[in-house]
């Protein structure tokens, strides 16, 4: 059906497309926008309706780090940037470009020697780059059946960047699925909206304050429906983030991984991110039923040192791109892109990590995530999988189990383990009971690390490996019970303090002793439960090299004992950090054999 434009529409339409650059326009409303805002979302210019009903149920919304078929880009301003992305991006799948003119695209292409792979041109109209804001969503049909765009109204008076997510749908064909009209119509952002595969979604209160007429309920009730988001996580907005996209200082690496930006103490948008993380922690778990890991990367001021809070550009390394075995990061200046580059290569081993310069855009309140949108495949082999963790048991077999399913259905599942991957692993067939697959990982001795990945097949002959990046790339877990954490004292400490160890010197085992307090000598209840901080602490050896992660998880306030084993490092001077919620602390231990 085709909707006529009303008089008040086109005009609208004619005024924001000619009176203004939009081309060039900031991920930010411009004042002129914001003055017209009101009135465009009154008149909706809905010239291509197709379905406003929800998919047939149930539905899930793909994970960033599923596999995908391309990605989706606009190709306006920044074309340094955009083109650093097609060369990343066409060797891990298809780049659709959207543009009005391909030889221009395919001249400045040739022109920065960057190849003409894997591109397919959807020539149109557009308003802006920011096609993560506005671009199609991919859910499938039982978990991992038919691809099916969702469409919202857009949150910017920008009708032709609006209308993308219907052309694409319609270029490809997949099925188009918006929520547009009442009593399901929702304004949304795709830099608003992260999702672990696995029915969780997260946003900023932004999702609740655009959509003034609805109850967080009514909210909740169409992403449930349009996208299977059974549980939506909503922060608080931040003071400094203009747009309030949560893209810009938060990032999910897996299902179970948050990497957060970080502020110096009290700097900029720092304690309200630190208050968004505490909520999650003490509210949720994994959608495996575990504490999120948590994972930080600094926020960098800009070239003159100033942050968003006294004028600075908002700096962000969490404004990163997942497109198969690639991860593409935003760079502002070498000592901090250094980090922000191991920081991601070691939370995401086997991954492809590159760096693209966004100085030029990052002013606009965007970077790599915010103009790029992918694009699941047709077929995929949806794998869901709770990492083992470390264990003590060395007498019983470790099950690797798995959810996996596909449309043509599975015709074979395999584990792959090794205890040192130089030389290659073993492989382990999955026995089928329904859609979950099992297999058993022999017992081993203390002290001992074990690497593994999934493997599946499907009917139709496609394969896809859990992690994606694997072998390269893969689960990691140790046999041992010396770094077995345990709570030492059923009082509640009323201060931080980390202890120093005993015996020290010592050889090869020392204990590490810690308190833990209620926040602010008060104590939060989650559910009858007191509130749980999360809490590292690792060590370190004279070089400043990480040797050992001793704790990583969320605890309840008391006194805390680990142990380390240190019989497999040589003699020497070490440091143990902790680190927690407004408190850090190092100490140094001698170990002498």
């Amino acid at each position: 059906m085709k909707i006529l434009l009303t008089t008040v529409a086109l005009t609208l339409l004619l005024a924001i497309s000619y009176s203004q650059d939009s081309r060039s326009l900031p991920n930010y409303m411009t004042d002129y926008e914001k003055s017209i805002y009101g009135e465009y979302l009154k008149n909706l210019p809905h010239d291509n309706v197709q379905d406003q009903n929800p998919p047939p149920g149930p539905v899930r919304t793909m994970a960033e780090w599923e596999e995908c078929q391309g990605i989706i880009i606009t190709w306006t301003s920044f074309t340094s940037i955009l083109g650093q992305i097609v060369k990343y991006a066409q060797v891990e799948g298809k780049v659709f470009i959207i543009c009005t003119d391909s030889n221009a695209v395919k001249s400045y292409l040739q022109a920065n020697s960057i190849p003409l792979v894997n591109l397919r041109f959807l020539i149109t109209n557009f308003d802006t780059i920011w096609c993560r804001d506005y671009g199609p969503w991919a859910v499938y049909s039982n978990n991992s059946d038919t691809i099916r765009v969702i469409d919202w109204i857009y949150n910017r008076p920008r009708p032709l960047d609006d209308v993308t997510p219907v052309f694409f749908a319609n270029y490809v064909g997949i099925p188009i699925h918006q929520t547009i009209t009442s009593p399901n119509d929702l304004i949304a952002t795709g830099g608003n909206f992260m999702v672990d595969g696995n029915g969780t979604g997260f946003s900023s209160q932004l999702i609740l304050n655009e959509n003034p007429s609805k109850t967080e309920a009514q909210v909740n009730a169409i992403m449930s429906s349009y996208m299977g988001i059974t549980r939506y996580i909503k922060m608080q907005t931040l003071p400094y983030d203009v747009i309030h996209h949560i893209d810009m200082h938060i990032k999910l690496l897996d299902e179970e991984t948050l990497l957060v930006g970080q502020y110096p103490t009290g700097i900029a948008d720092g304690p309200q991110i630190e208050l968004n993380l505490q909520y999650i922690l003490a509210n949720y778990l994994t959608c495996y039923g575990r504490p999120y890991k948590v994972v930080r990367i600094v926020m960098p001021p800009d070239a003159s040192g100033n942050y968003p809070n006294t004028g600075g550009d908002y700096r962000t390394y969490t404004n990163s791109l997942i497109i198969n075995k690639t991860v593409i990061i935003p760079n502002y200046e070498l000592r901090y892109d250094t980090t922000a580059l191991r920081i991601y290569r070691e939370s995401m081993p086997g991954y492809n990590v590159v760096g693209i310069d966004c100085n030029q855009i990052i002013p606009s309140l965007g970077a790599v995530h915010c103009i790029t949108k992918e694009i699941g495949v047709f077929e995929p082999i949806f794998i869901s999988h709770a990492a083992l963790a470390n264990t003590s048991n060395t007498t019983q077999p470790y099950e690797v189990k798995a959810y996996i399913h596909t449309k043509s259905g599975v015709a074979s599942a395999k584990v792959y383990w090794s205890l040192d991957t130089a030389s290659g692993f073993s492989q382990l067939n999955m026995t089928a009971a329904a859609d979950t697959f099992r297999a058993n990982i022999p017992a081993q001795p203390l002290n001992t690390k074990i690497y593994y990945y999934i493997s599946a097949n499907s009917n139709s002959g496609r394969t896809v490996t859990k992690p994606l990046p694997a072998p390269h790339g893969n689960f990691q877990f140790k046999v041992t019970n010396t770094n077995g954490i345990t709570q030492t004292g059923n009082n509640v400490p009323g201060k931080f303090e980390l202890y120093q160890n005993y015996p020290n010197p010592f050889n090869p085992t020392t204990k590490i002793k810690f308190d833990i307090p209620n926040s602010v000598g008060v104590a939060r209840l989650r559910n009858g439960q007191a509130y749980m901080r999360p809490v590292q602490l690792k060590v370190y050896d004279i070089l400043g090299r990480e040797v050992a992660t001793l704790v990583n998880e969320n605890l309840q306030p008391g006194t805390y004992s680990v142990n380390w084993n240190a019989s497999n490092y040589s003699s020497g001077i070490y440091f143990y950090r902790i680190e927690t919620e407004g408190f850090v602390d190092i100490k140094r231990m001698i170990m002498i054999k």
